[in-house]
């Protein structure tokens, strides 16, 4: 096995390779989790191999020391379960059910650490063809990660957030290349950074996305903290997300690079949240509060659970219930009432949420919700985005900051529709257009064809509705067209190609084809 050290490129390419064995036969929407999971599989295995050879150095065939070592660490694997057990009888039938038998062994040997993380993922599928397909394509995936060039150790890797962004490289490329089947658990990375840069993530802070789902949002926060208190890793990471198999993806992550501090859900949030302080209300439990809270919520999702908002018991839709086939301001509702209050002693939470720009004009009762979040001054800035930002829709999108604590009675507008650049299939915000954006958001300045400064009176002027055009005048008159300067250079022209047209006619005549 290689030794030398490995690069996020060698990593990334090489896992995104072993995708071939399902390309052609199984859609990237249902392969993505044997591939991601796999990945986890392998890098556990790899940890624990380096540990087992470390130990075997120390205490020579003492094999008692060993395995009370080994069951001393913080995250355990089974005897029989590792990648490399299931690799050394890829040959033989059963390959499905053995991997299945692995996956809950680890999960059952872990607690709670990851409980029920492999519940809804299973490799013994008829999704992969008939008993003979599904174990070759199996034997296939896992000759793909036992390659050389795949050697996930720790004393080869050199650093935990290499294996956690592979991770995070292959859910962008399923997104890219699966459209909204898998653009539905995943925010552009420009996007994230916008977000976690602007809401100011601090030491200590609790931070929360109630449609996580694979986590890079709330991770994002997490590095910002990181970042800027050199090193630090005092803070906590919530979250909660309904398909399980996305939670899975999150939990996964989460441990992949490092994020010890967090509580991810499986539930629906509108429904059914999860995030709850059994120290209020009922035995329910009333809803936790948080410093940061943020999402990149789907878009007008049907369905939401509309029937059960009147009588919610969380008072989430105290301001009006949301229309029933669009959720947008179920989940708006539901991330203001999750803000810490404002107090004497603290400044509240503050929020940052994308939405579709139908949520920023449409009237009935999400025009009622509207005016009533902007009459309660908990509006901040309204940040418009360029269209086809996210994976599989072209709409254009922007991003919603609320407070609790604000120091002005005013809304800023930010258009940053036409900062971008343009790619193959998605445009991509720069690092560039992001600091505009952030620079912009400090200053709370109204900058030309650019941003706005709004007063909660403008705003009742055009009856609460927050289209960014009604604000920020991006209107660029056209140069006069000077006609009779127009007139004489196509009088010019016209001189220019009869001369031409002569020309021609002398050289024709000489070789014989004039007239």
């Amino acid at each position: 096995m290689p030794t030398t050290p490995i690069n996020q490129d060698d990593i990334n390419k090489t896992v995104w390779s072993a995708c071939d064995t399902f390309r052609g036969t199984v859609d990237p929407s249902i392969y993505k989790d044997f591939v991601l999971t796999m990945l986890f599989l392998k890098y556990i295995s790899d940890v624990r191999q380096d540990k087992v050879e470390e130990l075997t150095a120390q205490f020579g065939d003492n094999q008692a020391m060993i395995e009370a070592m080994l069951a001393s660490q913080s995250f355990k694997i089974p005897t029989g379960s590792t990648f490399w057990d299931l690799y050394e009888h890829r040959f033989e039938a059963g390959n499905g059910s053995r991997i299945d038998q692995a996956l809950h062994a680890i999960e059952e040997e872990n607690g709670t650490k990851l409980k029920g993380v492999f519940h809804d993922i299973t490799f013994n599928t008829d999704k992969l063809g008939d008993e003979k397909s599904k174990n070759d394509i199996l034997r296939h995936l896992l000759e793909d990660f036992g390659k050389p060039t795949l050697n996930l150790r720790p004393s080869r890797v050199g650093s935990l957030d290499v294996i956690g962004n592979a991770y995070e490289f292959l859910i962008k490329h399923f997104a890219a290349s699966s459209g909204k089947s898998a653009g539905e658990f995943y925010t552009p990375p420009e996007v994230s950074d916008l977000l976690s840069i602007i809401l100011e993530p601090q030491q200590g802070d609790e931070i929360c996305d109630p449609a996580c789902g694979s986590g890079s949002l709330l991770m994002k926060c997490g590095k910002q903290i990181q970042k800027n208190f050199g090193g630090s890793k005092q803070y906590a990471l919530f979250g909660q997300e309904a398909i399980g198999s996305t939670w899975s993806l999150a939990k996964m992550n989460m441990f992949l690079h490092g994020e010890d501090n967090h509580r991810i859900e499986w539930g629906d949030t509108i429904r059914n949240p999860k995030l709850l302080d059994s120290s209020k209300q009922d035995g329910n439990g009333g809803l936790l509060h948080f410093d940061v809270v943020t999402a990149n919520p789907p878009f007008s999702l049907d369905k939401w659970g509309h029937e059960d908002a009147e009588s919610d018991h969380f008072g989430r839709f105290r301001r009006g219930v949301p229309p029933k086939t669009k959720g947008d301001y179920a989940f708006i509702s539901h991330m203001i009432e999750t803000l810490k209050p404002a107090s004497s002693s603290t400044k509240g939470g503050r929020m940052g949420v994308v939405v579709p720009h139908g949520v920023l004009f449409r009237a009935s009762s999400e025009g009622k919700i509207r005016k009533q979040l902007i009459d309660e001054n908990l509006l901040d800035t309204v940040i418009g985005l360029p269209e086809k930002l996210f994976f599989g829709t072209g709409i254009p999108a922007a991003i919603l900051l609320f407070k609790k604590h604000k120091t002005d009675n005013k809304v800023l507008f930010i258009d940053a529709s036409r900062e971008f650049k343009s790619g193959k299939n998605q445009n991509v915000l720069t690092s560039d257009n992001i600091q505009k954006i952030v620079d912009t958001y400090k200053t709370r300045q109204s900058v030309d064809k650019y941003a706005y400064l709004a007063t909660l009176e403008e705003i009742a002027e055009n009856d609460y509705n927050l289209n960014i055009p009604r604000y920020v005048d991006t209107f660029e008159e056209e140069a006069e067209i000077d006609l009779m300067a127009v007139r004489s250079e196509r009088l010019a022209l016209q001189a220019e190609l009869a001369d031409l047209e002569l020309e021609m006619a002398g050289y024709l005549k000489e070789l014989g084809y004039g007239a």
